[in-house]
């Protein structure tokens, strides 16, 4: 009987070609299975301990002949493959709450209309203190994080402070279905030219693109910044139709290669009616996938100027086989190339995903004759980088000294739209910290006092106004922004 529960496992070859070579390779097969059969005999009669078949196969030569193939290729137990099929149907729970975390704090910067937490009556400079009876002064961010990842999951109970009450209270939170849209920033980052960042493909991020971009003014803008840094990318479909909004009628925006040979194009519809308005994409180190797919086809065709670092180089196709006993194989079956014929997937140190990268390596050119680079991932056309933070802008937001202040600047004064951090409040921040035992020298305050002045306002203007507001403020001060509203406003030669 544990012979034929490990012969169930496995699964018996079965001939269905009618050539010598198919027969001869399927005899092969069954050569190498009775191989692994005779391994696990021989472990089960003479092992020290008992040994497990499910455990042998699904824990150990099933995921063993896995990893010689590549990293994203993975074997779900019956287990796991429920809870992967569980996770495609889901839908996103949460308390409505946008926050700020810093060592030991959690400060409320803003609750979404309609949320549980707006109907608790929490807002804009509330500190939760503890959850469920965890206090979290002691917890370091991550820490934070995780533990607000779990409390998502069920109601959980909230110890709140308001600003300027020193007594706290206690509420109990139900996560409810939220609406988060896959394109959630927008505003004009210089006169007649649009921003807005693109979170992640889901399947309405095409129709969002295009509802933003016509409520700016539409065809009429001077210029476009798309902020796709962090994106992991997501729905292939929505990032072909967001491509389709931007390029000409028939444009190639991806090919995708199997193991076969055959190549399978995606192309912009015949009807398509792009914006032509001049554009710039920001990608970092994070930007994956569905992200990279439409970065690189606006890139081949001189659609538009890539600003950043380079991307993650993640450009495989997969596909989720159901096995039998309830299991199932997510598979990498073919990779995805620009319209110039770059590999996205980047190369890695061993397997197929490895040959299929370092086959596309060197220079390529786009739809104008400019060189841009393959081997994988997207290689932005102006590289820049996120400027490095100074000995005191690390302790300030380590210490969360600006948000505390901010909380305190709000309750203490009528904040207006028009509002500007003074040399008057940047004096108040000066003796805020000193008392706070963070006393920075002349030289590191005169080189910060700029960023800092910035940074104090957007805490303010966050919790005044919403963070949308605060992130326009960040924008703005954004090296890749600026040099991207550069690209748009000062044309070089290319």
């Amino acid at each position: 009987m544990r012979i034929l529960a490990l012969a169930l496992l496995l699964g018996t070859p079965v001939l269905l070609a009618d050539d010598d070579a198919a027969a001869a390779n399927a005899a092969a097969i069954a050569e190498d299975l009775k191989k692994i059969v005779d391994v696990f005999v021989a472990a089960d009669e003479n092992a020290a301990d008992p040994v497990s078949a499910e455990q042998a196969i699904y824990q150990g030569a099933i995921p063993g002949m896995l990893r010689t193939l590549d990293p994203h290729s993975i074997f779900f137990d019956p287990g796991q493959f429920q809870q992967l099929q569980q996770m495609q149907q889901s839908e996103t729970k949460g308390f409505g709450t946008i926050v700020s975390v810093i060592p030991g704090r959690v400060v409320i910067l803003q609750t979404m209309e309609g949320s549980p937490s707006a109907k608790s009556g929490l807002s804009a400079g509330d500190e939760i203190l503890a959850i469920n009876n965890i206090p979290l002064g002691p917890l370091m961010p991550e820490q934070l994080i995780q533990l607000l990842s779990q409390a998502r999951q069920q109601a959980a109970v909230l110890d709140v402070r308001k600003p300027g009450n020193a007594r706290p209270f206690r509420l109990t939170l139900s996560p409810e279905l939220i609406d988060a849209p896959s394109v959630d920033r927008v505003f004009f980052v210089a006169p007649g030219i649009g921003y807005l960042r693109i979170k992640s493909f889901e399947e309405p991020t095409a129709r969002l693109v295009k509802a933003t971009i016509d409520k700016m003014g539409g065809a009429d803008l001077k210029g476009l910044v798309i902020d796709m840094r962090d994106n992991p990318g997501g729905v292939v479909q929505a990032a072909i139709d967001t491509a389709s909004l931007f390029l000409p009628a028939n444009a190639m925006i991806f090919t995708i290669r199997g193991r076969n040979g055959q190549q399978q194009e995606a192309r912009v519809p015949a009807l398509a009616q792009p914006y032509t308005f001049p554009m710039a994409i920001l990608i970092d180190g994070k930007s994956a996938s569905a992200a990279e797919i439409l970065a690189g086809a606006l890139q081949d065709h001189d659609r538009a100027t890539i600003v950043g670092e380079p991307s993650y180089g993640k450009g495989i196709v997969q596909n989720v086989f159901p096995l039998s006993g309830n299991s199932g194989l997510a598979l990498t079956i073919a990779f995805y190339y620009t319209p110039s014929g770059r590999s996205i997937q980047k190369p890695l140190a061993s397997g197929s995903l490895d040959v299929a990268a370092k086959a596309t390596p060197g220079v390529f050119r786009t739809d104008g004759g400019r060189e841009v680079r393959g081997g994988g991932g997207i290689q932005p056309d102006r590289e820049v980088y996120p400027s490095p933070v100074s000995r005191l802008m690390y302790v300030l937001e380590g210490s969360g000294a600006l948000t505390s202040f901010a909380g305190e600047f709000v309750q203490r004064h009528e904040v207006g739209q028009d509002f500007d951090v003074t040399p008057e409040i940047l004096d108040e921040i000066k003796v805020y910290l000193s008392q706070r035992d963070i006393q920075p020298g002349i030289a590191d305050w005169l080189r910060d006092r700029d960023l800092i002045q910035s940074k104090l306002k957007q805490e303010i203007v966050n919790l005044k106004f919403g963070v949308e507001r605060g992130d326009q403020i960040e924008m703005l001060r954004d090296p890749l922004v600026r040099q991207a509203v550069q690209e748009l406003t000062v044309p070089r030669p290319r």
